[in-house]
């Protein structure tokens, strides 16, 4: 497997996004999905990766859209056969730190109550709990979380 910093404007990673949005389509209703959109992640101030398989195909991804005091983590999906084999935890370690080398302290997410393997994965690598940030409104079904990266 290998993870690079891609541009998230290729077949095989819009179809990787398209399978993450059907797949929350089946856990939250739209006005509580707060997904970017493809002309969002191709912003100066996104930092977009992707994981391959051996064969060459998209079998995760994600993304740290860098705030002034703050990086957000975002379109954080792997594929059911990505699935086991550590792909999330090297994504979320690659974007880290990416986003510390380009000076980014504190990372923040949003994401939803129903995806368990999500909560836990976040869990385990350090993220806390914490309340709404940004723009989004205090939701039953949002789960706000962040982590230091940086001193």
């Amino acid at each position: 497997m290998t993870i690079a910093f891609e541009s998230p404007d290729q077949p095989d990673v819009i179809a990787l996004i398209a399978d993450l949005d059907v797949y929350q389509d089946t856990l939250y209703p739209p006005e509580s999905r707060h997904a970017l959109d493809l002309a969002s992640l191709k912003l100066p101030n996104v930092l977009f990766a992707v994981a391959r398989d051996v064969e060459g195909h998209a079998i995760g991804c994600g993304a740290i859209v860098l705030h002034s005091d703050f990086g957000e983590l975002k379109r954080m999906y792997v594929s059911p056969r990505g699935r086991g084999q550590g792909v999330a935890k090297k994504l979320m370690s690659q974007l880290e730190s990416r986003a510390r080398d380009v000076g980014c302290k504190l990372i923040k997410l949003e994401t939803g109550p129903y995806q368990h393997e999500a909560l836990a994965l976040y869990e385990s690598t350090g993220y806390e709990r914490r309340g709404p940030f940004g723009d989004y409104a205090n939701d039953p079904l949002s789960v706000f979380m962040q982590k230091r990266i940086a001193t």
